[in-house]
C-alpha cells in the first residue's frame, strides 16, 4: 500500500508540475501577444485605446504568480514588444547584404531577448512586492508603474543605454496628453501611462462594489493628465526670433552615400538644392551630408560659400579626424559654415551607436562595425551650445542622441533651439524614422525648445517648444523646407531638474496613495465601531 499510495503521489505531483508548466507557458504566450500590441500604440500607429489592453493585460497575467514566474512572464512581454518593435534594425544589416546580411535576423533576435530582460526585472520586482505585501487594487497599479519606470530608465542608462520606445510615446500624438513630459520628463510620462493603463486590469480583479470607483478613478487620472497639458497649451509663448531656415534633405542611397567615384555627385545635388530662390538666414544639412573632411578641403568650403548668401550661415553634418602622436582619431560632427568659407564652430557627437560607429570591447569581439569608414569614432566631450553671428543659440544632437532623455543641452548654457542631424538611410521606409522623429518631439517638450531635424532620406522636420510638427519632409523625398524658427518657451521644471522630477512624482504618488489608504481604513474602522 506504501508503494501504492508513493506511486500515486509521484504521478499527481508530475501531473501537477505538467499543468503548471502549461499554465505559465500560457501566461507568456499571453504576455507576449500583450507586449506586441504595445508596438502599435507608438508612432506611426499611435493606437491609443491598445494601452490600456496592453498594460491591462500585464497587470492581469501577473497575478498570483511566483517570482521566478514573474520573471519568465515580463521576459516574454519584452520579447512581443522589442521582437516586433525594433525589427527595423533588421534593415541596416542588408545596406551591405553580403557581409552583414546574415547577422540581420540573430541580431534583432539577440537585442530583442537582451531588452526583454529590463521588462522581465520590472515584472519581477512587482511579483514580489505585491506577494510580500498582500498588495491589490490601485496601490498594486502604483506598484507596476513604479516597478516598471524604474526598469525603463536603467534600459536608458546601462551599456550606454537604449531609451527606445519608453512608454510615454504612446501619446506623443496626442498634444495635451505628452505636455506632463515638460514637468516629469518622459520617463515620468511613462509612470502616469502605465498607472492608469492598468487600473482596467485592477478593477477587473476587484469585488463588485469597487470596480466602478476604480474605473472613475482611471477616467478622472487620465482626464487630469489631459487638462494639465491643455492648460499648458494655452500658456502664452514669446514670439518667434524671424530666423529662416532651410533644411535640405537629399535622399542619398546609403549604398551610394560614401562611393568615392559618387561624391561630387552628392556635394552638387546640395548645393543645387541649397541655392533655390528663397529667404535663409541658417541652413542645414544632415548627419555627414558632406562625405569628406571639410575642413581640409578648401575648394569643397569654396563652393559651398559661394551657394551661401551673404551673411547666412550653414550647419552641416561631416566626419572629421584630429592627428595626434598617438594616432589618428576620428569624430562624428556638425560644423557651422559662413559665407566667407570660414568654419565657425563644430560639436562632435557624444553619445555613439554600439556597433554603427564603434565596436564596444574591440580585441575581445570579432566583429566589424556596420557603417564604412577608417575606423572607430571617438565620442565627443557632452552637449554643447553653440554661438553663431546670425542664429540664436543652438544646441546639437546628432541622430542617435536625440533619443536620451536630460541628455542633449548643455544645463550651464541652454539655448534657444536645437539642431538634430540625422541619417536614417540605414532604415529605409520601416517604422524606424517615425519612432525616431517621436523621440525628438519629446525632447522638444521636456527642454521646451524647437528642434529642427535634418534627415538623408527622411523624416525632416520643424518642430515646436510644445512637440508638435509644423512642417515635414517625409521619407524618401528629395526637397528643401523652407520654414520660420520657432519659439523657444521659458526653461521647463524637467529641464532644470531633470529626473530629480521623476523621483519626485514617484514619492508624492505613494505618499498620496498611502495616506489615503490609511483614511479608507479609519473610515471603515469608524463604521464598524458604530
Amino acid at each position: 500500500m506504501d508503494q501504492r499510495a508513493a506511486l500515486h503521489q509521484a504521478v499527481t505531483e508530475r501531473r501537477d508540475r505538467i499543468a503548471q508548466g502549461r499554465h505559465l507557458l500560457a501566461r507568456m504566450a499571453l504576455a507576449f501577444v500583450a507586449g506586441a500590441l504595445t508596438v502599435l500604440t507608438f508612432p506611426p500607429f499611435s493606437i491609443l485605446a491598445l494601452v490600456p489592453v496592453a498594460y491591462s493585460a500585464l497587470f492581469l497575467i501577473l497575478g498570483k504568480v511566483s517570482v521566478g514566474q514573474a520573471l519568465l512572464i515580463g521576459w516574454a512581454f519584452g520579447l512581443g514588444q522589442f521582437g516586433f518593435g525594433i525589427s527595423w534594425i533588421s534593415e541596416s544589416f542588408y545596406v551591405e547584404a553580403d557581409r552583414f546580411g546574415a547577422l540581420a535576423i540573430p541580431a534583432v533576435a539577440g537585442l530583442s531577448a537582451g531588452l526583454a530582460i529590463f521588462p522581465a526585472i520590472a515584472a519581477s520586482l512587482f511579483a514580489a512586492v505585491s506577494q510580500r505585501k498582500l498588495l491589490t487594487g490601485v496601490i498594486a497599479c502604483l506598484l507596476l508603474s513604479t516597478c516598471w519606470t524604474l526598469a525603463e530608465w536603467l534600459r536608458g542608462h546601462i551599456l550606454t543605454g537604449f531609451p527606445w520606445n519608453l512608454a510615454g510615446y504612446a501619446v506623443v500624438d496626442y498634444a495635451a496628453l505628452r505636455q506632463p513630459a515638460a514637468w516629469v520628463g518622459s520617463y515620468g510620462l511613462s509612470f502616469l501611462i502605465i498607472f492608469v493603463s492598468a487600473l482596467p486590469g485592477a478593477a477587473f480583479m476587484a469585488v463588485v462594489k469597487q470596480r466602478g470607483a476604480i474605473f472613475l478613478g482611471a477616467v478622472a487620472c487620465l482626464a487630469a493628465i489631459w487638462g494639465a497639458g491643455a492648460l499648458r497649451l494655452q500658456t502664452e509663448v514669446p514670439r518667434p526670433p524671424g530666423i529662416d531656415l532651410r533644411i535640405v534633405q537629399g535622399n542619398v542611397p546609403q549604398k551610394e552615400k560614401w562611393a568615392p567615384e559618387n561624391r561630387e555627385a552628392t556635394l552638387a545635388r546640395y548645393l543645387e538644392m541649397s541655392s533655390r530662390p528663397g529667404n535663409v538666414d541658417v541652413l542645414l544639412w544632415p548627419e555627414t551630408a558632406f562625405p569628406g573632411f571639410l575642413d581640409e578641403d578648401a575648394e569643397a568650403r569654396a563652393r559651398i560659400a559661394d551657394a551661401l548668401p551673404e551673411g547666412t550661415a550653414l550647419l552641416t553634418g561631416v566626419p572629421d579626424r584630429v592627428s595626434t602622436e598617438g594616432g589618428t582619431f576620428y569624430f562624428n560632427t556638425v560644423q557651422a559654415l559662413d559665407d566667407t568659407a570660414k568654419i565657425l564652430d563644430g560639436y562632435a557627437k557624444h553619445h555613439l551607436v554600439p556597433f554603427g560607429e564603434y565596436v564596444p570591447l574591440r580585441g575581445w569581439l570579432p566583429i566589424d562595425r556596420l557603417t564604412q569608414g577608417m575606423g572607430d569614432f571617438t565620442p565627443g566631450p557632452g552637449p554643447r551650445t553653440l554661438a553663431l553671428p546670425i542664429a540664436p543659440l543652438v544646441a546639437v544632437a546628432i541622430c542617435y542622441e536625440i533619443i536620451f532623455p536630460g541628455h542633449v543641452v548643455d544645463d550651464l548654457f541652454r539655448p534657444d533651439w536645437i539642431f538634430n542631424a540625422t541619417n536614417d538611410a540605414w532604415f529605409g521606409t520601416s517604422i524606424g524614422p517615425e519612432q525616431h522623429l517621436a523621440s525628438a518631439r519629446m525632447r522638444a517638450v521636456e527642454e521646451g525648445l524647437p528642434i529642427v531635424r535634418a534627415a538623408n532620406t527622411g523624416i525632416s522636420a520643424i518642430i515646436d517648444a510644445n512637440g508638435e510638427v509644423l512642417a515635414r519632409l517625409d521619407t524618401g523625398e528629395t526637397g528643401i523646407l523652407d520654414a520660420g524658427l520657432p519659439a523657444a518657451r521659458p526653461p521647463t521644471l524637467y529641464g532644470r531638474l531633470g529626473d530629480w522630477a521623476l523621483l519626485a512624482l514617484i514619492a508624492s504618488s505613494w505618499a498620496l496613495a498611502l495616506i489615503g489608504k490609511k483614511a479608507v481604513r479609519r473610515g471603515a474602522g469608524s463604521r464598524c465601531h458604530a
